[in-house]
């Protein structure tokens, strides 16, 4: 184990393809070739508790939230990375991320011409906003740019532990996108598609086929947004403040 090991908590395959060509095991601890802990969680609030709690046995120091999220905000395209100053869960609690570490990720991510908010809430859930009547609700409400479900609690996890944490989030589907309830259920926990279930809810609504290919596309941008991001960043995901990026 090396000093200042960084941890990351991924829910999604695609989100880790982003990090490492290598295999990545679900539930399990692995490190990538730059030396950070990457932790594949599957969705959801209480599967990146146990991701982020996996990781800091493993002997990370700090946590990274990294992966997707879906835009509250009009204008919010897919594709763009957020680096929000502030998480809020369901409650309204409020998270905030180690604001060293933070600017100095902004600093690669901004060198690199990369296209980044950087100021703003991501608003974290137990369940995914599929439709826009709920995006618009919940943004009235919160008043937060985007939504993702496991980045409050990675915050938790890193707050319990007093250790930093940040997030790196790219925009997936946007303000104006309703995702069609059905196929979220014929995905599994980890973002893959359950071909049997895929196939049967394709064949029950063909309708769904028209939208397969726009949300492809939405999901081609972020994760080439994050693997740009991760690229840009380097080791440790800019962790020394002192860095030059």
């Amino acid at each position: 184990m090396t000093p200042n090991t960084v941890g990351i908590v991924t829910a999604l395959a695609a989100e880790a393809r982003t990090l490492t060509r290598r295999f990545v095991p679900v539930c399990a601890t692995s490190t990538l070739d730059t030396g950070e802990f990457l932790c594949l969680t599957g969705m959801g609030q209480q599967a990146a508790r146990e991701g982020a709690q996996a990781l800091i046995e493993a002997g990370a120091s700090a946590l990274v939230s990294f992966g997707v999220a879906g835009s509250l905000a009009p204008g919010l395209r897919s594709g763009t990375l957020f680096c929000p100053s502030c998480v809020l869960d369901e409650r309204s609690h409020d998270y905030q991320p180690d604001p060293a570490w933070r600017a100095s990720l902004i600093r690669c991510l901004t060198a690199a011409n990369l296209p980044l908010v950087e100021q703003g809430s991501l608003l974290s859930l137990p369940e995914p906003l599929l439709s826009v009547e709920a995006k618009g609700w919940m943004r009235e409400r919160h008043q937060s740019l985007a939504v993702d479900m496991e980045s409050a609690a990675i915050a938790i996890v890193a707050a319990e532990h007093r250790i930093p944490f940040i997030v790196l989030r790219a925009i997936v589907d946007e303000r104006e996108d309703n995702v069609p309830a059905e196929l979220q259920s014929s995905i599994d926990a980890w973002g893959r598609p359950r071909s049997l279930r895929m196939l049967a809810t394709l064949l029950r609504h063909p309708y769904l086929l028209m939208e397969l290919p726009t949300l492809a596309a939405r999901m081609s941008k972020a994760t080439r947004a994050l693997r740009a991001a991760a690229q840009a960043a380097g080791a440790g995901l800019a962790r020394d403040a002192a860095r030059s990026c």
